[in-house]
């Protein structure tokens, strides 16, 4: 359970997955065609949305694995909690899945805009989605507490290993079976029927023996118990849906499938920065449930602080590399020029969107290991009334780019107006030595260098070349957030310290 070795692989877990996901994509539109990936995105939209059946369940669960490895809860306890999820996941996974499976004439018909696919293949499609959406979000609650028990290294391993299934091995379906919308969900069926059993038998080979039977009774008790945090999670998350996925569902429905596809491929780009939010809050939540649940309050602080400049260092010159050279990046990554000059304005405004939420997710991290959302309902509650009334209203008029406006805006309110407040409730006289020790100097050096080579690159007319470029760029861009880094500078410095000496390393943040 070793911090460090959960961390780098939650890194190489996300990075792989994100990776794999960028990748393929030109693949699955060379064999599928850009109307038939639109499919495949509003699939993903579906996934996104099903999250709101969740009412904060599946993260109370990940506080109280972690809170069991604290002594703060016992193993019939954890046992109980598990078993009352289970009915309530199930349940509502069959009512939700059966909704959408039902739903999906109108869908296809009513809502998304096909212009060459059959509508009884687009039809079929949305039922195997429905099936998959429910399998995996039941998924979700045993990855929780897997991730509760922080066995990060095991959970990444297999999410690479489905992960490459379901990317990869599909394509062996595109060769042999066919490439129609059908084939890829079908086969995406299949996968997920795996996943499922699979985390099912990890989850109750984790669990604590307890006095009682293996397998206890389902009983309603376990989730009043945490009903209020979990309600409070469930209304955060919600937030969070309407906030990120508000823009994609307007937009499945005003534009054709076809130029939906091409939306999502900008909006896919921009997530990989988000790719570091996963692996840190992944070890984050439980790490600090559980220093808080010890009473560790300079522990905290400490991996609190180190927590956001691993963050800072990995997101920050992601989102710049996006900002300044959007088109460049999506033509060396499909190699078509329309596709890229036409998406690159809404991949700038959503990846610097996705930089600013990178870091404002800090503050909600102490709230929830501390296990008191109040204040962070209060913001949502503020944000939400502003800014999904705006975003209605900025993708009817402007579309796309509209969308990316807003959702840059909203996260950089999120970031200078209510992290200070947060901060100040919870952690107090952090907030501006967080501020310009942990995160300004780490984005200062990335802006101004991205700055200088914006003016001064450039860029080659082959792929590979321009690829490569990219790279070294990024690789610019990153190094000079390394630096920037007080924690990055003092462990080069104790490291050679203790080479050259043997005095064991402070790695705290000054």
């Amino acid at each position: 359970m070793s911090l460090k070795k959960n961390v780098v692989a939650n890194y190489i877990g996300q990075f792989y997955l994100t990776v794999i996901g960028i990748v393929m994509v030109p693949v699955y539109v060379k064999y599928m065609g850009a109307e038939a990936y639109g499919l495949v995105g509003f699939f993903t939209l579906m996934q996104s949305w099903f999250q709101l059946l969740d009412v904060g369940l599946t993260p109370t669960l990940v506080r109280e694995t972690a809170r069991f490895q604290g002594g703060a809860v016992d193993a019939l306890g954890l046992r109980r909690l598990l078993r009352a999820l289970e009915g309530f996941f199930i349940a509502i996974a069959f009512i939700g899945g059966l909704f959408l499976a039902l739903e999906s004439g109108h869908i296809a018909r009513g809502w998304l805009k096909v212009q060459h696919l059959s509508l009884i293949e687009v039809q079929q499609s949305i039922v195997l989605m429905a099936i998959i959406v429910a399998l995996r979000w039941i998924c979700g609650l045993y990855r929780g507490a897997i991730n509760g028990f922080e066995r990060l290294v095991w959970l990444n391993s297999f999410n690479v290993i489905i992960a490459s299934a379901r990317f990869l091995l599909v394509i062996l379906v595109f060769r042999w079976v066919g490439t129609r919308p059908v084939h890829f969900f079908g086969f995406q069926l299949l996968v997920a029927g795996v996943e499922v059993v699979t985390l099912i038998s990890k989850t109750y080979r984790l669990l604590p023996a307890s006095n009682c039977a293996p397998l206890v009774p389902w009983d309603w008790k376990p989730l009043r118990a945490s009903l209020g945090f979990s309600l409070s999670i469930a209304f955060t998350g919600s937030i969070w849906v309407f906030v990120t996925q508000t823009d994609k569902l307007v937009l499945s429905k005003l534009l054709p499938l076809t130029e939906y596809a091409y939306f999502s491929l900008a909006i896919l780009v921009a997530s990989g920065i988000l790719v570091v939010i996963g692996p840190v809050s992944g070890v984050l939540l439980p790490r600090l449930a559980r220093l808080v649940a010890e009473g560790d309050e300079g522990e905290l602080v400490a991996l609190y602080r180190r927590g956001t400049q691993a963050v800072a260092v990995a997101a920050v010159p992601a989102a710049l590399m996006l900002a300044f050279f959007p088109e460049q990046v999506l033509w060396a990554w499909t190699g078509r020029p329309d596709i890229a000059h036409q998406a690159a304005p809404v991949l700038r405004l959503y990846a610097l969107g996705n930089g600013f939420m990178a870091l404002a997710a800090f503050p909600y991290y102490i709230q929830f290991a501390k296990g008191d959302l109040k204040l962070h309902l209060l913001g949502n509650i503020m944000f939400v009334v502003v800014l999904i009334p705006s975003l209605i209203w900025a993708v009817g008029l402007h579309g796309a780019t509209g969308a990316g406006w807003v959702w840059l805006g909203s996260n950089i309110l999120s970031f200078l107006l209510w992290t200070p407040v947060v901060h100040h409730r919870f952690l107090k006289d952090i907030h501006a030595l967080w501020l310009l020790t942990d995160i300004v100097p780490i984005v200062a050096g990335p802006l101004v260098l991205g700055y200088i080579l914006h003016g001064m690159v450039i860029w080659p007319g082959g792929r590979s070349t321009a690829l490569l470029v990219a790279i070294v760029l990024g690789s610019g861009l990153l190094v000079t957030a390394l630096l920037g880094s007080s924690y990055f500078r003092a462990r080069v410095k104790d490291l050679w310290i203790r080479h050259t000496t043997g005095v064991p390393p402070d790695l705290k943040p000054n």
